[in-house]
């Protein structure tokens, strides 16, 4: 039996399930929620792994509160958040990074749609560092016969990925709910994934982690699924439904929403061509109907697929 402690961070259903594979193996596991009435010191006392499974817009208020709390050299951070800082552009792990810069900080992303999780269905995701002995902690504890974990030394790659590839799900989830068809789909999320690598390179990730489980396979199951929340904001507005509408009952965040609009500033600051995206973001805001996000797409230069 492991005598590994680990303290979960947000008990919402992604939360809920890194903590059952956990406990499944033998590890003792605290789960700390702000309704919750365990506190987060007690929660965080002599763990030897943190997980971060709270929303994008809790992450630099949580990490502020951990920093007030003794924390052992050896700790581990494993963040398992999907976003972008709409202050400081900084994703989940930087955050935590730059909280602590002496401890290791793994990242969990992969395609994780958590209520398959919950139902023991297979899945497959990749926990990143720089530190690989970390990662390969990270590995045991949620590795599980349902549950396939690869380790990646590639943790910036490995995070936008699974940030990044909300955005396209909204395209996607837009596309399925105007009927427009496989091909359509099949397009939109290739030449997706070629903006995901276009931002990702620019912020230093390797290409080839994008065409990984954390990439590609992430960014399948997000279109694919009407389980994931941005996609289903894209098939709502679709319908015709108003985006403060949806989000007014959608159960939990979608975090591509948010993304979207620390994309489309940090493209126009860098001239980064993000053209899926920026019609993300205009019909988000409002200012296009689907159908005009769609037209607008089909309707750009003629151009060579890569730029060799």
């Amino acid at each position: 039996m492991q005598e590994t402690t680990i303290a979960i961070l947000g008990a919402g259903a992604w939360g809920a399930s890194l903590a059952n594979l956990a406990i499944a193996n033998g590890y003792t596991v605290r789960l700390w929620s702000r309704r919750g009435s365990e506190t987060l010191k007690a929660v965080l006392q002599d763990a030897q792994i943190i997980v971060s499974a709270i929303s994008m817009k809790g992450v630099r208020d949580v990490v502020s509160h951990v920093q007030s709390f003794p924390s052992s050299p050896e700790t581990i951070f494993v963040t398992a958040t999907k976003g972008l800082d709409p202050q400081t552009t900084r994703t989940p792990s930087q955050i935590w990074q730059t909280a602590f810069p002496s401890h290791a900080v793994v990242v969990l992303s992969g395609p994780n749609l958590s209520q398959e999780i919950q139902q023991s269905l297979p899945a497959a995701t990749v926990v990143a560092s720089s530190i690989a002995t970390a990662a390969e902690q990270a590995q045991l504890v949620f590795s599980s016969p349902r549950f396939r974990v690869y380790t990646n030394p590639d943790p910036v790659g490995v995070e936008l990925g699974g940030t990044l590839k909300n955005v396209i799900a909204i395209a996607a989830g837009v596309c399925d709910g105007l009927q427009l068809g496989t091909n359509a789909k099949a397009a939109l999320v290739t030449r997706g994934l070629t903006e995901i690598i276009r931002i990702g390179n620019f912020w230093g990730a390797k290409t080839e982690t994008f065409y990984g489980l954390s990439g590609l396979g992430d960014l399948l199951a997000t279109c694919n699924s009407p389980l994931s929340r941005n996609y289903q904001v894209g098939y709502q507005m679709a319908g015709g439904k108003t985006l403060t509408e949806i989000l007014a009952n959608l159960p939990g965040t979608a975090e591509g929403v948010n993304t979207c609009e620390v994309l489309v500033q940090l493209a126009k600051q860098q001239n980064i061509t993000m053209p899926i995206t920026e019609q993300v973001y205009r019909l988000l805001q409002g200012e296009v109907t689907p159908r005009q996000a769609l037209d607008e797409l089909m309707l750009r230069d003629i151009k060579p697929e890569y730029n060799y």
